[in-house]
């Protein structure tokens, strides 16, 4: 399973930064989006998946059995979900801003807004 996400990943980061290098401001969101996501996923996948059993710890014990996956990489990745929703629904709005104030999404034409 970790190949397969490992593959997905990878996949995830060539199609970012494909977007990345489109000239619509649109296509630019969706490549940092994709990015981000890979990077989850990357982090996620590299902490480990764990054999699928439950992590909590048992009576008297005070570890986890080997097996489990390291929770704080988890912890970063949903808080790098939320930050980036986040960020990305700023920039949505700043195209949607852009949009109709110059009516179009070239990021050359986005230009003129500088003088």
């Amino acid at each position: 399973m970790e190949i397969f996400l490992s593959l997905v990943t990878g996949f995830l980061f060539a199609c970012g930064a494909y977007m990345l290098l489109r000239r619509s401001f649109t296509r630019l969101l969706i490549g940092i989006l994709f990015l981000s996501q890979a990077a989850n996923l990357a982090i996620l996948t590299l902490a480990g998946l764990g054999d699928g059993t439950s992590g909590i710890v048992p009576y008297g014990e005070t570890t986890l059995e080997a097996g489990h996956p390291d929770p704080l990489p988890q912890a970063l990745v949903l808080t790098a979900i939320v930050i980036g929703f986040g960020v990305f629904a700023f920039a949505l709005i700043l195209l949607k801003r852009a949009y109709h104030k110059l009516n179009t999404d070239d990021l050359d034409a986005l230009e003129s807004t500088d003088r």
